[in-house]
């Protein structure tokens, strides 16, 4: 008779991104994600055989996340023009969580090392561009608010610049602002 698995994978994920904040990325190890589980070794090899295995885990469940809340924004737009951009825009409003950050920025640096890794994350922004750029009625101006946009989120979470609230909504307006603009043309009076 089969042993019935007791052990919650995301139990194992949420020890993982705490050691992975707490200690990096290139220093991980599946004893350290063990014991910040207060499980044993083998129950961590059980379901991740390695340690880029685990890593690749925790990116993978970062992207879900990340994708999971960007649509219920999009979702509620309802009928909206344009609803991929405006509804990632609207997600942006909320930065990263503070307790996301270290991890984010840990998870950068296993990204430039290691190509499956980057392949993960190069999967999903072909997908999310391929959708906005499906669902937009101005695709040009689209795309240059979702080059905008991700650039603003990857200063963020690398921590190398951060805007005051009230600036921040300024920049998220201007990117939403791109979503009409058609490039080459003079702007759009907005008076």
């Amino acid at each position: 008779m089969a042993r019935t698995r007791s052990i919650d994978q995301e139990t194992i994920l949420d020890a993982a991104e705490a050691v992975v904040a707490r200690d990096g990325a290139t220093r991980l190890t599946l004893d350290a994600v063990a014991s910040q589980a207060g499980v044993s070794k083998a129950s961590v090899i059980y379901d991740y055989k390695t340690k880029q295995a685990l890593i690749a885990a925790v990116v993978r469940r970062a992207t879900l996340r990340d994708n999971a809340f960007n649509q219920s924004r999009i979702d509620a737009l309802g009928a909206a023009d344009s609803p991929t951009i405006r509804g990632r825009i609207d997600a942006a409003s909320q930065p990263f969580p503070e307790e996301f950050s270290a991890v984010a920025l840990q998870l950068c640096a296993a990204l430039a090392q290691d190509q499956t890794l980057r392949g993960i994350i190069q999967a999903n922004q072909q997908q999310t561009l391929t959708s906005v750029l499906d669902t937009a009625s101005n695709p040009r101006g689209a795309r240059l608010a979702y080059l905008a946009l991700e650039g603003l989120k990857l200063l963020e979470s690398l921590d190398y610049l951060h805007w005051p609230e009230d600036d921040r909504r300024a920049i998220l307006d201007d990117i939403a602002w791109l979503v009409d603009t058609q490039p080459g043309k003079p702007p759009i009076n907005r008076s």
